[in-house]
């Protein structure tokens, strides 16, 4: 009696330690949940990346990039660029002014880099002493501002033009002057509005 009474306690206990299986069909919806969130978790953090370092806009303000934008033109702004590399000449830049985190962003071309010198003589730019040739035909600069006399520029620092260059507060002038490479928040790479300037911007 004892040993039967001990065998049926003992096949209990076996019975009771037996793991219970999960249907097939239970295992698949789970893992199809999991696939689903881990699809919507990537999609969301490629959205969040895209956005971020090619998608954040600003708004030009003023005639200052005439014809290049227009006052109002809203633009995007390429951050990649700047973490990847160094700005270049030529490339049309957001910056906020003197780094204020409160004001506007401002929206210039670079035109002097990090160690080079800079001076304005008669309408014309000078770069290390000799006429820098631009690309297009901007009009001669009636006021050199600052740049009347040579502007050496620190190893972070750039000197920006509007192209519109007689009606531009740039550069030139105090409350903007040399340009901190901490302070530029990226490279206009394209311009959602006007109609007339919809497209990606040309250099």
């Amino acid at each position: 009696m004892k040993r039967n009474a001990q065998r049926q306690q003992d096949m209990g206990v076996m019975e009771f330690a037996q793991p219970v299986s999960i249907p097939q069909k239970k295992r698949s919806v789970v893992r199809n949940i999991l696939l689903w969130t881990f699809e919507i978790l990537v999609t969301i953090l490629f959205a969040y990346v895209v956005v971020y370092f090619f998608g954040q806009s600003r708004t030009n303000v003023g005639q200052s990039m005439d014809v290049t934008l227009s006052g109002g033109d809203t633009v995007l702004l390429n951050v990649m660029a700047y973490q990847l590399g160094s700005p270049k000449r030529g490339d049309v830049v957001s910056f906020k002014p003197n780094g204020s985190a409160t004001g506007h962003s401002s929206i210039k071309r670079i035109i002097g880099l990090p160690g080079e010198t800079i001076q304005i003589k008669d309408g014309i730019i000078y770069i290390d002493g000799s006429v820098y040739l631009e690309k297009k035909n901007y009009p001669a600069m009636t006021n050199p501002g600052i740049a009347a006399d040579e502007l050496t520029l620190g190893d972070r620092e750039y000197f920006v033009l509007g192209d519109n260059r007689n009606n531009s507060e740039d550069s030139r002038f105090a409350d903007v002057g040399l340009v901190n490479l901490d302070y530029i928040e990226g490279k206009v790479w394209f311009v959602l509005s006007s109609q007339g300037h919809r497209g990606f911007l040309k250099d």
